[in-house]
Order: structure tokens, then sequence, then C-alpha cells
């Protein structure tokens, strides 16, 4: 017999829920990360899309492990907190990065870009 059996339904469906959402966010900021055209536009959809999604998945991680085994299981708060933190230090040094590269070579990715002509837009 496993745990699942345990809990109630209401937190079963509120778990599955919970799965279900920071599936579909993790997997929005991966679309994210192949439809869009520059780095800069790349870096910020799976972002989003990770912290979002962790923390929904960790809420129902929580939510399933405390109630299976009476007692509050809260470790993946710590892991909310680690990936929360790293996350947009990592964004800020790949960018960071990336722009001193691209100055170096000569290019001003942050300059104006023209509005895109009727060809473009399709």
């Amino acid at each position: 017999m496993t745990a699942l059996h345990d809990i109630p339904a209401w937190a079963a469906l509120l778990v599955a829920a919970l799965v279900l959402i920071g599936s579909s966010l993790a997997l929005i900021g991966s679309l994210g990360l192949l439809r869009l055209k520059s780095f800069y536009d790349r870096v910020h959809a799976p972002t989003l899309g990770a912290t979002l999604g962790m923390a929904s998945i960790l809420s129902a991680s929580i939510l399933y492990f405390s109630l299976s085994q009476t007692r509050p299981v809260v470790h993946e708060i710590l892991i909310g907190i680690f990936v929360t933190v790293t996350t947009p230090v990592t964004l800020l040094l790949l960018v960071q990065a990336t722009l001193y590269r691209d100055r170096l070579e000569g290019r001003n990715p942050l300059a104006e870009k023209p509005a895109p002509g009727p060809q473009e837009r399709g």
C-alpha cells in the first residue's frame, strides 16, 4: 500500500493541479526558449517559467509529503530559496558576458531596432 491511498481526495486533486500548473509553466518557458529570436529574449522566458513552475511543483511536494507523513515537511522551501536566488544571478552573469562579447565585436544589441516591415512580420 502506498501513501497515495492515505491522503484525502481533495488533497490529491490539489497536488495534481499544482503539479500540472507547474509543469505547464515550465513548458511555456521552454517554448519561449525555442521560439524567441535573440539570446537576450531567450534567457528571459525560461527564467520566469522555471521560477514560477518550481514554486508550484514545490508547493505540491510540501502538501503531499506533509499529508502523507502526518508532519510538516518543509525542506522544499530551501530548494525554492536556492533556485530563486541562483536563477537570476545566472541570468545576469550570462547576459553580462554576452553583452561584453558583443561590444568587443563592435555590435550594440541594446541599440534601437527599426520596426519590422510588412514582409518581416509574417
